[in-house]
């Protein structure tokens, strides 16, 4: 079995959340597709009537795009459902677009963000995960500089590199000790004959897998052999719990490569947000332009993939907020799983992410 799930093609999981006990009541839950777009759909957790009342303030989750799928924030989604009606945005694995629905660069990330804004309407509330937290702030300064209505009510930015330079990690390391066309020549394949998106060119995700796999290479190693070990002695519980986190951990997608290389340019290279200079579309993004959005950070004491600061750094370019609009929070003893999977999420940082969202 170590040997075969080693091999083994891992697809997308779902979010298999139908059912949760809230307020000591039973509530189902249907999922569905409420936006489509080429490169990510919408999903909405519906809530089916029930005895628990239902929660009226809408809260959209942007998951990371960075080679996972969606589904790495289950546990995200299930404990927010509780008190909030939450959107999630499910990232399309590129090898499956067909070519002729055109590029996917991070221009159009942030164009999706907004349009799905404008699509929830005035007093959402917005939570990026790690590799969005840039395109989301980029996404609601611009709404902001727009007059729009739809700009968020408030903003959680959790453990994403808004500024790459701080304390930086080996993730940042890397990035800065390649040329920019060393990643293009190096890490850019063209989707095969197979799938429906033939000919695209796109960051593979075996190629994200492995990355992540070499970043922790002996905690990986033991985990399979306590995995062996617990198949040897017949500990069904433990070896259950190995599948299931290995399960979601082993199904990649791919990325298209113009987004792709967008972000090692202007998040990990260049730092354009964080140095003032990120454009979209010819327009120059400014957070300074906030000032009716709440923000909260949250990063990881442990955090080896976005370092203590990166994410801060948000709360020093929306300089139009207020003192009062404004939290950090660091989770002692989290890693960057830790921070929004885990019971670290759970009894740690989501009672203050829901305390923060819940201000009047």
């Amino acid at each position: 079995e170590v040997v075969d799930r080693t091999l083994h093609r891992y697809p997308k999981p779902a979010f298999g959340i139908d059912q949760l006990t809230i307020d000591g009541h039973s509530v189902q839950f249907q999922q569905e597709v409420v936006q489509q777009r080429p490169f990510c759909a919408l999903q909405h957790f519906r809530r089916l009537p029930s005895a628990a009342a239902a929660p009226k303030e809408k809260l959209l989750i942007v998951a990371p795009l960075s080679g996972h799928f969606a589904t790495l924030l289950r546990d995200t989604v299930r404990t927010a459902l509780s008190d909030f009606d939450v959107y999630i945005t499910d990232w399309a694995d590129a090898k499956s677009v067909p070519l002729r629905l055109g590029a996917f660069h991070l221009d159009d990330y942030i164009h999706y963000v907004m349009d799905f804004l404008r699509y929830l309407g005035p007093q959402t509330h917005v939570m990026a995960v790690c590799q969005p937290t840039v395109p989301v702030l980029a996404a609601a300064s611009l709404l902001a500089q727009q007059n729009d209505p739809c700009v968020p009510r408030s903003l959680v930015l959790m453990g994403g590199p808004v500024d790459a330079r701080k304390s930086p990690t080996e993730v940042n390391r890397f990035a800065v000790s390649k040329s920019y066309k060393w990643f293009e020549d190096n890490l850019i394949m063209r989707v095969p004959l197979n799938y429906p998106g033939f000919l695209r060119r796109v960051y593979p995700g075996f190629l994200q897998h492995a990355s992540f796999l070499l970043m922790n290479p002996k905690r990986h190693l033991k985990a399979h052999l306590d995995f062996y070990y617990d198949l040897l002695r017949g500990d069904a519980k433990s070896a259950e719990a190995h599948r299931k986190f290995y399960d979601e951990y082993h199904a990649v997608l791919d990325m298209a490569a113009e987004y792709y290389l967008d972000t090692i340019r202007a998040v990990f290279q260049d730092y354009l947000l964080a140095r003032g200079m990120l454009t979209v579309s010819g327009q120059r993004v400014q957070p300074e332009a906030l000032v009716a959005t709440r923000l909260m950070t949250v990063e990881g004491e442990l955090d080896d993939i976005a370092g203590l600061g990166q994410t801060e750094a948000a709360q020093r370019l929306c300089s139009g907020l207020a003192s009062s609009q404004r939290q950090h929070l660091v989770a002692q003893g989290a890693g960057h799983y830790g921070i929004f999977s885990g019971h670290r999420f759970r009894e740690q940082v989501y009672p203050q992410i829901r305390a923060f969202l819940q201000q009047p």
